[in-house]
């Protein structure tokens, strides 16, 4: 039997692709020998000091309050129950189209059986440096000119992977979601491998 190996992901609530990335790492964990660890990020911070549209810096202003509120969710419950808010924040902002704002966090907050006060921590500075910690761990070994999806995980030679990606639409599932895997892996552990890329010509599928 293959032993079961962690695979871990950096998200931000806000993505939609990073949303995808996450349910098509779930189906993977169903049909291939790995654990998803979900792990918190910024783009808040990411794109501190930028030159963005209007509209974006606004989005930005607003994206440091959920992902504040998932590093407090972790520290006080640990990772799996971060994985349980990431559904919930995710399913409220991506399919439900819910704003931003102190409604959706108290909402999936309560969703998970959490405390509606850790809401709180949208509005206050005290899990930045954690923040912060977080987002440089997952984004240091593939740099700064990516987002979100971030995934690390053991290569097929056993060495540590890391790289930004897949950005898909819809979510492949079961044993296709298998194939998936293994090709991102195949290509993630090859020296030298960069970037395959083709231009987006749909948006987000939440199917």
């Amino acid at each position: 039997m293959t032993e079961r190996v962690a695979v871990d992901m950096w998200f931000d609530p806000l993505c939609p692709w990073a949303w995808i990335t996450s349910r098509w790492l779930l189906e993977v964990e169903q049909v291939r020998e790995v654990d998803i660890r979900f792990h918190v990020m910024s783009l808040s911070v990411l794109n501190e000091g930028r030159d963005l549209p209007a509209e974006y810096q606004e989005l930005m202003r607003n994206g440091y309050g959920p992902v504040r509120v998932c590093i407090a969710v972790e520290q006080a419950h640990g990772s799996e129950v971060l994985a349980k808010l990431y559904t919930a924040m995710g399913t409220r902002i991506h399919l439900g189209k819910e704003p931003l704002g102190r409604d959706m966090l108290v909402g999936a907050l309560t969703d998970v059986g959490l405390d509606p006060a850790l809401a709180d921590a949208a509005d206050s500075t005290t899990y930045d440096e954690a923040l912060r910690a977080s987002h440089e761990a997952g984004m240091r070994p593939v740099g700064t000119d990516v987002g979100t999806p971030v995934i690390h995980a053991p290569g097929p030679d056993g060495d540590q992977v890391a790289f930004f990606g897949p950005v898909i639409t819809p979510a492949p599932k079961g044993e296709a979601a298998g194939r998936l895997w293994d090709g991102v892996l195949l290509v993630a552990g090859t020296p030298g491998f960069y970037e395959l890329k083709r231009s987006r010509e749909q948006g987000p599928i939440f199917d």
